[in-house]
């Protein structure tokens, strides 16, 4: 490297050494993958949240079970999380309820492990990706700071052919691998901002949807009585 050029941050990538230059493309392309998920999974959430909200305001608003279901059983393709944890309960109530032979506490349990069975495909659904951002905030600074140090032995290892070490010899070398680190961190922290808000975001969901089959089970344990 030319000791006298720009200290740019392009400058400094684009002289940087071959392992340093790798480490820097991983990490670019990690970084656009997790923000890529990142904006998918917001929407996601948010559009589960409003969905959720609608569902609730019509399911306590008094009006008769048979008919919302129905009218989600039609439009199922646009229907929310919660929306389809009731029709599987709902669904397998109207299945059961007609027959002598089964007691209300078997057909309620059966209604719950209907329920269940939905409720955890939703949530694996939401959480999709998720430990995929997780990685990414764990092992991006370990994987920019090992293009530092590689980086930084670059430099010193240079230094070899220099007559005088001077401060100046070694600072472009050292500059572009501390750009890693940089680049490390720029993928990490946004990662890991927003795992912990969609995680967060999710157990509020997933109380919701428990709260909800909870009650859900009692109503319907009172109609079989």
């Amino acid at each position: 490297m030319n000791f006298t050029q720009d200290l740019s941050m392009i400058e400094l990538i684009v002289n940087a050494s071959l392992v340093v230059k790798l480490v820097m493309a991983l990490l670019a392309v990690v970084s656009l993958m997790s923000w890529y998920y990142i904006f998918r999974k917001g929407f996601a959430i948010r559009d589960a949240r409003s969905k959720t909200d609608k569902f609730e305001r019509e399911f306590w608003s008094g009006g008769d079970l048979t008919d919302l279901f129905q009218s989600i059983a039609s439009n199922r393709q646009h229907s929310g999380a919660l929306e389809r944890v009731f029709e599987a309960g709902f669904r397998e109530f109207a299945k059961l309820r007609g027959q002598k032979s089964l007691d209300a506490a078997t057909t309620i349990n059966s209604v719950r492990r209907a329920m269940r069975a939905t409720y955890q495909r939703e949530i694996d659904d939401l959480e999709s990706h998720l430990a995929f951002l997780a990685t990414v905030g764990s092992v991006s600074p370990y994987v920019g700071l090992f293009g530092t140090v590689w980086g930084i032995m670059h430099a010193f290892r240079g230094l070899a052919n220099v007559s005088s070490a001077t401060l100046a010899a070694v600072a472009p070398g050292i500059a572009e691998a501390l750009v890693a680190t940089a680049i490390g961190l720029f993928a990490a922290i946004p990662a890991v901002v927003a795992y912990n808000r969609f995680a967060h975001d999710l157990d509020r969901l997933a109380v919701r949807f428990e709260s909800f089959m909870e009650e859900f089970s009692n109503i319907l344990q009172r109609q079989v009585k």
